[in-house]
């Protein structure tokens, strides 16, 4: 796969589509390597006339990890002391507008999933200009009084890292399962599949705990996103045990226009049974835009 250079980052990306049409970035979540996003979604995108982007972020997958520094300590970070955090999502914005730089795309529309919606919130917010419209995915402000986690949810997140691919596949297996979409249960076999896959492109998690702590450091956007005027999507489920709908809900009253979809027994995920319903949504917020 290509890779760009883009601040100061090697950045792991593929493309889906025509490079003469609409440029949509796609943006992955916490420890989530860019396989995240369903082909067949990405593929269901490029077909409505977008030139689908996704890459890996920093730490994670086949882009540059960063080492050094202090380990991080989460647990400080949930008290106040962010002195761990090696990085904010602010820079991950940056790498991701520097994705766009290095493929030559001044503005885009950008969808992020989880962490990738707060990513792509900050973009809207510092890089207002590089974006057309924006749809934010069970994703939540940065107000720690929204969005919370329920205790099983949050325990999976933060487990013992495994010690072997066995175990590993075991352990996603297991977090997919307790955040996953009651109402759309995953195929084992297709958990399993996804989970060995990725761990053999990548096993990585001090880049999920560096991320994590990240999200913390990186604080509120309520306020900022109150200036923002880039067409506004929010999608959430309606029974996310990882980020509540209040998260959503949150993300949507504090942006001017934005326009907010539930959905019932949806967890944090994407099932593909409501794929279709994605992109249309994707598709209607981003002709807003005009663009």
């Amino acid at each position: 796969m290509p890779t760009a250079q883009a601040n100061g980052l090697s950045i792991c990306y593929e493309t889906f589509g025509k490079p003469g049409d609409a440029p949509l970035l796609l943006v992955m979540g916490l420890g989530a390597q860019m396989t995240m996003w369903d082909p067949v979604f990405c593929q269901a995108l490029a077909s409505q006339g977008f030139f689908v982007i996704r890459f890996d972020n920093r730490d994670v997958g086949l882009s540059s990890k960063i080492e050094g520094g202090p380990a991080p300590d989460f647990a400080k970070a949930m008290t106040g002391d962010t002195s761990s955090a090696a990085y904010t999502l602010w820079d991950m914005a940056d790498d991701a507008v520097g994705l766009l730089d290095h493929l030559g795309i001044e503005g885009a529309h950008i969808v992020g999933a989880s962490m990738g919606g707060m990513i792509v919130q900050s973009m809207a917010i510092r890089h207002p200009r590089r974006v057309l419209s924006m749809t934010s995915i069970m994703s939540t402000t940065g107000a720690l009084s929204v969005g919370q986690a329920k205790p099983e949810a949050l325990g999976a997140l933060m487990a013992t890292p495994p010690a072997s691919r066995e175990e590993a596949i075991e352990q996603m297996v297991r977090t997919f399962r307790i955040i996953g979409s009651p109402a759309y249960p995953a195929d084992e076999a297709e958990l399993r599949r996804q989970a060995a896959a990725d761990y053999d492109r990548c096993f990585h998690p001090q880049g999920q705990a560096r991320q994590m702590v990240a999200i913390i450091a990186s604080g509120d956007r309520t306020a900022a996103l109150g200036k923002v005027t880039t067409p506004t999507l929010v999608l959430h489920g309606e029974a996310d045990p990882l980020v509540a709908l209040s998260g959503g809900e949150a993300t949507a009253a504090a942006i001017p226009g934005a326009k907010l979809l539930t959905f019932p027994g949806v967890g944090h995920d994407m099932p593909r049974q409501l794929l279709d319903e994605f992109v249309k949504a994707i598709a209607e917020n981003a002709r807003r835009a005009g663009r």
